[in-house]
């Protein structure tokens, strides 16, 4: 399999009326005409312990170019945090895990996504 560099964006989110911490982040995939997103309770560290995510809807492209912004239906703030490029380094038949590497300016390492355990670790 060819491995094919996307975009990534980490956005931090807040303002958010479901969340009660008031704050989370939002990672983006790039994929074709849409990105893949994963609410996040923390920034993912090199090293650093799992971080719980969530799978949310897929996120329009726009927001891979965007630094910051209202986010629209009243659903808060959103301003990007790190952007870089990402590589599937292996991904289930079944899309239970999916194994990334990211290249951004402040995070940069191997990301595993597993939808099982609904947590990212490095």
């Amino acid at each position: 399999m060819k491995k094919t560099l996307s975009r990534f964006v980490l956005l931090e989110h807040t303002g958010h009326p479901d969340d009660p911490e008031g704050r989370h982040f939002d990672l983006l995939l790039e994929q074709a005409d849409a990105c893949k997103t994963w609410r996040l309770a923390d920034i993912p560290r090199v090293e650093g312990p799992a971080v719980v995510s969530t799978q949310l809807r897929d996120h329009r492209l726009f927001w891979l170019d965007r630094l910051e912004g209202e986010v629209s239906g009243g659903r808060g703030f959103a301003r990007r945090v790190d952007s870089g490029s990402y590589v599937y380094l292996n991904t289930t038949s079944a899309n239970e895990e999916r194994v990334v590497e990211l290249t951004g300016e402040t995070i940069s390492g191997v990301l595993t996504i597993t939808k099982t355990e609904a947590c990212l670790s490095q």
